[in-house]
């Protein structure tokens, strides 16, 4: 009931009702037993009072109805129905207050002082007056909270009132003993001063419902007294606290009316209960005070507390009120509720200062003016809140099937079937994406798709190739530092923007050689100069004809290429491999994670990551085992893709190239570039000259005018030479073929042949690897996955049907909670039907 997660979030100002007057109850009306306020019967009290109005009375039937809605759905949990909890200070008087209210004895004994919530639950009816205790958990023995409150009966109905004070206290006792069965207690005749109990103070509660002709509609709870310490023997440090949380976890309800019971043998200010009631009430508008005790007020001290009665002192909305309840030795002379009721009203008419207080604050001594401002105040409240009461039920309703609407299926009746369904549908959402979809965040929520989170890795790995061709410089290294190596024209053209260094001196280093080559991430992209090819050449060649070289030049360099790209290419296969296992996970729990305890979400995560296992017959084994096996295939398949990559760099070990036009075409680019780039630091002047040159137009414009015709110079008066020599059409930049053979000409070949060959073969290269990748690796993960799944968990072996009910359990958490919401579903349901079948 102290379950703060039924505390409304609404604030109840009860300013109106609460100042409603209550009835003045005179010292001459309550002169006798037979007061207007109570029945007329002896056996009457508390609030069963014939004279209360119809609709009040429907009112407080109706709540209490709801209270007690069913023996275990304690509809109290889910909404804030209006209850009165009394607290106080240890022995403050409340369990005396209580029996005024109820009629009922209340255990007395030395030591036995409230350590549980007490739930009363008064109920009218005309069958005859019995009790029924109840025990309510609300934490287990060690002390954590269940799920649900669990209610279990204390023993046979009750029909005599002289045997509830002793059921009462062994009920306590079971209570503070949980590790014990309950009904040990209802035989156990240990002497309470004898027996110490595992437990101080309890969570738990325990409950009496009392029925008869002649008792109220009422529910209130009697809850431990705020401690300050703790003896040795029967407590431990963390009391004082748990005893606190227990009182605020009722009192902080909005529909909670707090009904603070002071000592007045004990001072004001050393009394926790007031302490807590302003904090949780602070305008006090829900609070009504009771002063206990006032025939034990210290000699002289009397009119310290009647500012209170005046409500000049700590006001309340529902003022201070005094009761006087029975000694210990009228107790023991077993006075009836009649004669208790008789001695507090001579109390009051005959002790100053009580007696000479104003007509006005009458009304408020006397436990009967109290219980007539308590079922005003309850009956005011009750109906304040009805309005709320009744949509609660509804709202509660609709939020509660809406979270178990968001629960996982309940486990299938046909467990293999529904496996059998949940394979072939992840099965098939697998091919679809190794497949591609185009609408990839489709596929599910947080996931990007397949194919284009394996794009990046592609293109990373095209560059990382790219970044391995032979950077050549046309120039001898001890012209390192002053001359520069632009990137051919027709590469940026044809590949568009590279990383720097490839094939061209870096933006920041115009003049080549100055530590261009640092950090390198591999031999093939240090620069290599043309007098160290050709000092390669040189070393190469045996019997070859002068001017010739042998191809092993070309090889030597092709391989130390090669050899660079395993590399990129295994990294490409991890990535790729990362990439698939990720997303397949996101699949895995896409279609598996709601079923059943995850066995089978676990089991297929590692069908596809781990080694595999055989099959075996006992199920827990085969927990572990299955863990690897889903992995397997997909281990597999990069095994596969591994060895095909192995295979793939060995058809590189020969250089090798159909594509003779391409090769050819590249070849000449190269060394045409090689050579102008050379030339131009070689022979200035004529490079420069014939850069420069442009067709003159003064033979046309002379001729047409009949002007004497300027004689060519330079480059103009070669090619005229040449011209008028038989040699026409040649251009300015054919020139440059007349020049003296360059002594580095065979290094120039070599650089080109080199260099034309890595154009056409890394090409290739860049599509095959990829291409064997999407093969065998990303197209390859869904070949036979719905065998393997079939195979490997055994669904369909002689022992398919006990696997397939093991991994359809549903986790003990999810059952739980559906149970719990089930049985909130069921109690607010049987809360609408009563609001509905009583008209409101």
């Amino acid at each position: 009931m102290f379950d703060s997660s039924s505390e409304s979030s609404m604030s109840i100002s009860m300013d109106d009702d609460f100042n409603s007057p209550p009835t003045v109850v005179t010292p001459s009306d309550v002169s006798t037993p037979e007061a207007a306020l109570f029945s007329q019967r002896e056996g009457s009290v508390g609030l069963a009072n014939p004279q209360l109005s119809g609709c009040r009375r429907r009112m407080l039937d109706l709540v209490n109805k709801l209270h007690s809605t069913g023996r275990e759905r304690r509809v109290q949990v889910d909404i804030d129905l209006p209850q009165i909890a009394v607290i106080g200070s240890q022995s403050a008087g409340k369990s005396s207050l209580i029996e005024s209210i109820s009629g009922i004895t209340l255990p007395r004994a030395a030591g036995t002082c409230t350590r549980c919530p007490t739930e009363c639950r008064l109920s009218r009816n005309d069958t005859p007056w019995q009790c029924i205790v109840s025990l309510r958990f609300m934490t287990d023995p060690s002390g954590q909270p269940l799920g649900q409150a669990r209610s279990e009966r204390f023993g046979p109905i009750i029909y005599n009132k002289a045997e509830v004070e002793e059921r009462i206290r062994r009920a306590q006792r079971a209570i503070l003993n949980p590790t014990k069965l309950a009904k040990f207690f209802l035989e156990d005749d240990q002497d309470e001063e004898q027996y110490t109990s595992q437990l101080s103070f309890s969570l738990n509660a325990v409950t009496w419902q009392i029925s008869g002709p002649d008792v109220a509609d009422l529910s209130f709870c009697d809850l431990p007294g705020l401690i300050a310490s703790v003896s040795s023997r029967r407590g431990s440090g963390n009391d004082i606290a748990l005893v606190e949380s227990l009182v605020i976890g009722y009192i902080k309800k909005p529909s909670c009316i707090i009904l603070l019971t002071v000592a007045c043998e004990t001072d004001f200010e050393n009394q926790g209960a007031h302490r807590l009631a302003k904090h949780y009430d602070p305008d006090g508008k829900r609070t009504i005070g009771v002063l206990t005790k006032p025939d034990r007020i210290p000699l002289g001290e009397e009119l310290n507390w009647l500012p209170f009665i005046r409500n000049e002192k700590e006001p309340l909305e529902n003022n201070w009120f005094c009761v006087k309840q029975p000694s210990s030795n009228d107790l023991k002379a077993n006075i009836t509720w009649s004669q208790a009721r008789q001695m507090e009203n001579d109390f009051f008419s005959s002790k100053a200062p009580w007696c000479e207080l104003e007509g006005i604050y009458q009304k408020y001594l006397r436990t009967g003016n109290l219980v007539e401002r308590l079922s005003s105040v309850l009956s005011d409240l009750i109906s304040k809140r009805m309005p709320q009461i009744q949509d609660e039920p509804e709202r509660s309703i609709i939020a509660t099937r809406d979270l178990l609407g968001k629960l996982p299926p309940a486990p299938s009746s046909n467990p293999r079937s529904e496996i059998s369904t949940l394979l072939h549908k992840f099965t098939n959402d697998l091919i679809r994406h190794v497949e591609g979809i185009p609408d990839d965040q489709s596929a599910f929520s947080t996931a990007v798709g397949l194919i284009r989170s394996i794009h990046p890795a592609q293109e990373r790995f095209r560059k990382e190739i790219r970044k391995t061709s032979p950077n050549f410089r046309p120039f001898k290294r001890i012209d390192a530092g002053n001359k520069h190596f632009p990137r051919a024209v027709f590469l940026r053209a044809e590949e568009g923007d590279v990383e720097k260094s490839d094939d061209s001196d870096s933006e920041d280093d115009e003049v080549f050689g100055d530590q261009i080559g640092r950090e390198r991430k591999s031999r093939a992209n240090e620069i290599i100069y043309i007098d160290d090819v050709l000092d390669r050449a040189q070393r190469a060649r045996t019997r070859e004809l002068p001017g010739h070289y042998p191809f092993v030049v070309q090889k030597t360099f092709i391989d130390n290429i090669i050899k660079e790209w395993q590399a990129p290419a295994q990294v490409l296969c991890k990535t790729v491999h990362s990439v698939i296992s990720e997303h397949i996970k996101g699949l895995i729990k896409k279609h598996f994670s709601e079923f059943g305890q995850g066995y089978l979400e676990q089991r297929v995560r590692q069908v596809l990551n781990n080694n595999y296992q055989p099959f075996v017959a006992n199920f827990e084994t085969h927990i572990l085992t299955v863990l690897t096996i889903m992995q397997q295939h997909l281990k597999k398949c990069l095994e596969r893709v591994e060895k095909r990559i192995v295979w793939l760099m060995k058809l590189e070990d020969l250089p090798f190239s159909l594509n003779t036009h391409y090769l050819a075409d590249y070849r000449a680019k190269f060394l045409s570039h090689y050579k102008s780039v050379r030339e131009k630091y070689e022979e200035p002047d004529v490079m420069n000259a014939i850069h420069e040159y442009k067709v003159p137009l003064t033979a046309f414009s002379s001729a047409s005018k009949n002007l004497p015709i300027a004689q060519p110079t330079g480059i103009a008066k070669a090619l005229a030479g040449l011209a008028e020599a038989g040699l026409a059409g040649v251009q300015a930049h054919d020139l440059a073929k007349l020049l003296p053979p360059d002594p580095m000409e065979p290094a120039l070949n070599i650089m080109a042949d080199v260099r034309a060959y890595f154009q056409v073969a890394y090409k290739r290269f860049t599509d095959n690897v990829p291409l064997a990748i999407d093969l065998d690796l990303v197209r390859g993960v869904k070949q036979d996955v719905l065998v393997v799944l079939y195979s490997t968990l055994g669904i369909n072996g002689l022992d398919g049907h006990r696997i397939c009910k093991e991994l359809a359990q549903e986790s003990p958490q999810i059952a739980d909670k559906r149970i719990d919401l089930q049985k909130k579903l069921e109690r607010l349901e049987v809360a609408s039907g009563e609001l509905l079948s009583l008209g409101v």
